[in-house]
């Protein structure tokens, strides 16, 4: 156990949404939660106790779950619509695109299970192209939370956001990762977990942990490595990419999502604009149907792991 990692605070970061959520809905009564059948699983049981008239149910129905939330907002209300992060951004992204983002209702669109949270149902259920969908329309901010602390910042910010806002999140409990920057949080501003000038691991969402973890074992092998939590993947943070560019002699990306489109190709296509010419390696889920196994078993079977992520700094370093 490092100092970076605190398990004291143990929680899936979906339930401290809910949990802020609540907090935030006792003294607003603007705030609402509008669920596609997913109160459930989408940890908005006791929200719906609390505030009956502050949830609405639209059924297995995500694109008129954007237009409802869209209406809502339009009318002055902060709006959290809660849907598989699947079908949210496949199925709705038509209502996405246009009845959020082009019609500039500032909506909290909350992605649930997604990457591959929900293992053993396959390819269908995952959500390995929400980033790349994402990122190609105006007007959105796009968030992968990597720990309980930010999230809760995620959504208290989201609340008040006066632009749209998606936010990705899973199942798996994440430990408190201490970063030099804890009590600051924004939209666009990463968080440095550690620091080191041999090579940088910028990931996002729950490949934090295991970015983190390579770095403590490599540490102990004489290799220095920064861990960045790039929780918002629209806006980028260039500023710590051109900090660790000039300072680190590779860079690594890791992201639940397809290689293609998301954090790692955002990451590369800013920096080789910036003349950045030193190793570059994209990790994520390979441009192939997933394995079948839980997320800890894919993540495993691509390399997302300690021992998958230590043996691509070795080699991306020749060490």
């Amino acid at each position: 156990m490092t100092e970076q990692i605190n398990t004291n605070h143990h929680k899936a970061n979906l339930e401290i949404f809910s949990e802020t959520l609540q907090r935030l809905a006792q003294n607003d009564r603007d705030i609402i939660a509008v669920t596609s059948d997913s109160r459930g699983s989408g940890k908005l049981v006791p929200f719906g106790n609390k505030f009956p008239n502050q949830i609405v149910e639209v059924g297995i129905a995500e694109q008129n779950l954007v237009g409802v939330a869209a209406g809502l907002a339009a009318c002055g209300k902060k709006v959290f619509a809660v849907s598989p992060a699947c079908f949210l951004t496949a199925r709705a992204l038509e209502q996405i695109k246009n009845d959020i983002a082009y019609s500039d209702n500032p909506v909290s669109a909350i992605g649930i299970s997604a990457g591959v949270s929900y293992g053993a149902l396959g390819s269908t259920h995952h959500s390995l192209h929400d980033y790349a969908a994402l990122r190609a329309i105006n007007n959105i901010i796009i968030v992968a939370p990597a720990d309980n602390f930010e999230t809760e910042k995620a959504i208290e910010l989201a609340a008040n956001s006066n632009i749209p806002v998606y936010l990705r999140f899973g199942k798996k409990p994440m430990p408190f990762l201490k970063s030099n920057n804890d009590d600051v949080f924004a939209f666009g501003k990463a968080r440095t977990i550690t620091e080191g000038e041999d090579i940088a691991i910028i990931a996002t969402g729950e490949t934090v942990y295991p970015a983190l973890e390579a770095a403590n074992k490599l540490k102990a092998e004489g290799i220095n490595v920064s861990v960045i939590s790039m929780h918002t993947i629209k806006p980028l943070d260039t500023n710590i990419l051109d900090k660790i560019a000039k300072k680190c002699s590779a860079i690594i990306t890791i992201e639940e999502h397809s290689v293609n489109g998301g954090l790692g190709e955002a990451c590369a296509s800013y920096l080789i604009q910036q003349q950045f010419a030193k190793p570059f390696k994209i990790m994520g889920i390979p441009d192939e149907y997933t394995v079948t196994g839980s997320q800890e078993e894919i993540f495993n079977h691509y390399g997302i792991s300690e021992q998958g992520i230590a043996a691509q700094v070795k080699l991306l370093l020749r060490k």
